[in-house]
C-alpha cells in the first residue's frame, strides 16, 4: 500500500526527514523559543491556582523551549512563579533548605509542601 502511494504521488511523505519537516511545520510553533523566553520574563507563567505539579510541568516545558539550563536562572525563574506562601516557606526552612542553584531540590521542596497542603484542605 506504502509503495502504492510513493509511486503515483499521493503520498507526500516519501522519507523520514520529509515526515519530521512536515511535523515541525504543522504542529510546532514558529518561534516557540521566543515565545517561551517571553512568557518567563513575564508574570503568565506563574503557579496561581495550578498545583505545584501542573506549575512545574509548564514551567519545566517553558525553560526546555527556551534552552535556560543555568541552575541559579532555573531556581530564580520557578521561586518568582511560585504562591508567595510556598515561595516564603521554603526560603525560611530552618534545615534543609535548598541552595539557589539546586533547581531539583527547590522542585521536590515545592511539591513537598503542597502535598501537604491538599492533604490538610481535605480534612
Amino acid at each position: 500500500m506504502f509503495r502504492q502511494e510513493v509511486d503515483t504521488s499521493i503520498f507526500p511523505i516519501r522519507t523520514w526527514r520529509d515526515f519530521e519537516q512536515q511535523f515541525r511545520v504543522h504542529f510546532f510553533l514558529v518561534n516557540a523559543e521566543a515565545d517561551a523566553i517571553n512568557a518567563l520574563e513575564g508574570t503568565s507563567y506563574h503557579q496561581g491556582g495550578w498545583t505545584v505539579d501542573n506549575y512545574l510541568d509548564n514551567f519545566q516545558a517553558l525553560v526546555s523551549d527556551a534552552g535556560y539550563t543555568d541552575p541559579r536562572t532555573l531556581v530564580v525563574k520557578f521561586r518568582r512563579g511560585l504562591r508567595l506562601g510556598i515561595q516564603n516557606q521554603i526560603t525560611t526552612m530552618p534545615y534543609g533548605r535548598p541552595a539557589d542553584t539546586d533547581p531539583d531540590a527547590w522542585y521536590r521542596a515545592a511539591r513537598r509542601i503542597d502535598q501537604a497542603r491538599l492533604a490538610n484542605e481535605a480534612f
